[in-house]
């Protein structure tokens, strides 16, 4: 009898690329969950009202740009879960279901889906020439922002604080500039992290 494997046995066999696919997908979305959790306890600078700016929306960006949609959107909904739980991972080391009841709780709940915008149009934003990716990227992260942190984030300050929409507004309006710099760091950091690890590519 012949040891030569038949057909269809070799196509029975599981594939280890799609394992090994699924193993890079979880480390890279619990290593930038991690990364999001860093720029969060770092030390924040005071605005003046109820919501410091921090490095959040940088880590937050930048994964959505260098993971994609899907990734990303895990990255960030594991890191708000982690917090929610327990663990001191949100802006000035807390953690816990009663960072819900404050006003940055709009900024947090935003951040998963800040994420999502970001990766998706990150991806279109790769297919331009790479003399116009750092531009491209930049506005993608500019309209995530835009789209997702900022009106949610706008929302829940004025209720929680009693603002009127107007005020909430002037309040949300002191991130902005702090924003756009974060932005453009994210997609300088975002190209760099794709000519290297030109896999990235195939977002996800």
């Amino acid at each position: 009898m012949s040891d030569t494997p038949r057909p269809d046995a070799e196509a029975a066999l599981p594939a280890p690329v799609a394992r090994t696919s699924v193993a890079t997908d979880v480390a890279l979305v619990a290593t930038f969950a991690a990364f999001v959790a860093v720029c969060a306890v770092l030390p924040a600078i005071p605005t003046g009202g109820a919501v410091p700016i921090t490095l959040q929306t940088f880590g937050v960006v930048l994964t959505g740009l260098v993971l994609g949609p899907r990734r990303g959107a895990l990255a960030l909904l594991l890191y708000v879960a982690v917090g929610l739980a327990g663990l001191p991972v949100f802006s000035g080391a807390v953690g816990g279901l009663g960072v819900l009841a404050g006003p940055s709780a709009g900024y947090l709940l935003a951040f998963p889906l800040a994420a999502a915008v970001a990766g998706g149009l990150g991806l279109l934003a790769r297919r331009v020439r790479p003399a116009w990716r750092i531009p491209a990227l930049f506005g993608a992260a500019v309209a995530s922002t835009l789209l997702t942190v900022h009106p949610l984030g706008i929302a829940v300050l004025g209720w929680r604080l009693g603002l009127a929409p107007s005020e909430a507004v002037a309040a949300g309006a002191v991130f902005l500039p702090g924003d756009l710099i974060k932005n453009a760091l994210a997609a300088v950091v975002a190209a760099a992290a794709l000519r290297a690890f030109p896999d990235l590519l195939r977002g996800r």
